[in-house]
Formats: structure tokens, C-alpha cells, sequence
């Protein structure tokens, strides 16, 4: 039987600061990985990301070449959560839900069962804020509010933070990493967020097939209807070309 995504401890150990020094600069930068890969197919923005920023506990990829980790942001529920829950439970997989504190509010049931099922619980933000646009005080309630939530209403510690709209900047990283989290962006995604033009479930299959690198943090919305129809199709194929999803 295969096994996915791992359990928290084992994504930590795939995560490897490299040693740097900041000076914790306030510039607010968007993330994206780019379309230039490396001779691993690993897109070299999200490789330089890595490197500039892993001491910060910040990273784009994680260091198992062999593994390829699922992660779905939650803004909202659009219905097809459970379709997901349902696939990831089928094929044994474990992904990385990251809540905004509105989805932790309104959806327990389903909060429920990805912590009963083994996935692993991620802070989103609790009003899905750009941290570089807060001051320090703020941007710290921006993701211990909603740590200290889901703590108390679930019993679950988060240790990962995904920093909403992918904007960062130095210093905000450096708040995430004093609040004890480590930061997690992703190294491939693809537009399927705009519910009213979802993409072809053939054409976003092959696109996240031939994507797919070692080390992979593959972020997925789970507003989108292909996604939860491909999802299945998917872990099948990266498990084809030989990965650990």
C-alpha cells in the first residue's frame, strides 16, 4: 500500500534551513516560481527561493527528491472538499489543508476530519491579511489569532504558515519564523482558482504531470471543480513516474 504525504515530523526533516543572515528588509515581493527549470525540472525561482531565504525557515521546495507534497489552501468551501477528503483517503494519501480563520470558523465537521484522517492543518492567515502590509504586533495577531483558534477549538498545533496572496518580504518572514512557524510556499501551481473558468481537466492533468519535479510542494485550491475530478488521476500518475506524493 502506498503511503503520500508524510506526517508533520517527516515534512520537517525535509525542510533544510541553509545558514544566512538578514537584515529583516520591509520590501513587500510577490512569490512565483517562474517557467525556467533546472536540469531536475524544479522551477529555478522557487530553487533560488530556497537558497536565499531557508535560514529564514522559508522554503519553496523541500529537500526529498523523491516525494512530492499536496497542498490545498482553503479560503472558502465551494462543495468539493469531501470529494477530496474522499480521494486522499482512498489512495492513502496526506496532504497539507492551510486554513484562513473564516474556513476554520465555518467548517468543522470537515476541519474535523482532515485531523482525524491523518492530514496535516496549515495557517493560512486569520483574515487572509498581507503580512508586509502589517506592523509587526499586527502581523503576529494575523497568525497566532488563529493558531491559538484552532489550538483551542480543534487541539491541534499548526507549525506551517503559508503567507496569503504569496506576498512576502524579509521581515515578514522573519515574524513568521519568531512566532515558530516555518513558511511554506510551493513550486508549481497553475490558475484553477477562478470558479466561473476552471481549467480543462485534461489539459490541467497533463500540465501538473509533466510539471512534476522531486521535492515538489504542489499548491491546489479546493474551490476548483478539476481539481477534486483529477485529484485521483493525478496521484496515480506522479506515483507512475516514481514518486512519493
Amino acid at each position: 500500500m502506498h503511503r503520500i504525504i508524510p506526517a508533520a515530523a517527516v515534512l520537517t526533516a525535509a525542510l533544510i534551513p541553509c545558514s544566512a543572515v538578514y537584515a529583516a528588509d520591509t520590501t513587500k515581493k510577490g512569490y512565483g516560481q517562474g517557467t525556467a527549470v533546472d536540469n531536475m525540472n524544479r522551477p529555478c525561482g522557487a530553487v533560488d527561493f530556497n537558497s536565499r531565504y531557508g535560514g529564514l525557515d522559508a522554503f519553496a521546495l523541500s529537500q526529498d527528491e523523491d516525494r512530492i507534497i499536496i497542498t490545498f489552501d482553503q479560503g472558502y468551501e465551494n462543495g468539493y472538499t469531501e470529494k477530496i477528503l474522499n480521494t486522499l483517503k482512498e489512495k492513502n494519501v496526506s496532504a497539507v489543508f492551510f486554513l484562513t480563520g473564516d474556513y476554520a470558523k465555518k467548517e468543522p465537521e470537515l476541519v474535523k476530519r482532515m485531523i482525524a484522517e491523518g492530514h496535516i492543518l496549515g495557517n493560512h492567515g486569520m483574515t487572509h491579511a498581507s503580512l508586509p502590509s502589517l506592523s509587526d504586533k499586527e502581523a503576529e495577531k494575523e497568525i497566532m489569532s488563529l493558531h491559538e483558534y484552532v489550538a483551542n477549538n480543534y487541539g491541534y498545533q499548526m507549525q506551517f504558515f503559508r503567507p496569503p496572496c504569496g506576498e512576502y518580504s524579509e521581515k515578514a518572514l522573519e515574524t513568521i519564523q519568531s512566532c515558530g512557524y516555518k513558511t511554506l510556499f510551493w513550486s508549481f501551481a497553475y490558475v484553477d482558482w477562478k470558479t466561473d473558468a476552471q481549467p480543462d481537466p485534461d489539459e490541467a492533468l497533463r500540465k501538473l504531470t509533466d510539471s512534476a519535479h522531486g521535492g515538489e510542494i504542489l499548491l491546489l485550491h479546493s474551490v476548483s471543480s478539476t481539481n477534486a475530478e483529477i485529484l485521483g488521476d493525478l496521484i496515480d500518475s506522479l506515483r507512475d513516474k516514481g514518486y512519493t506524493v
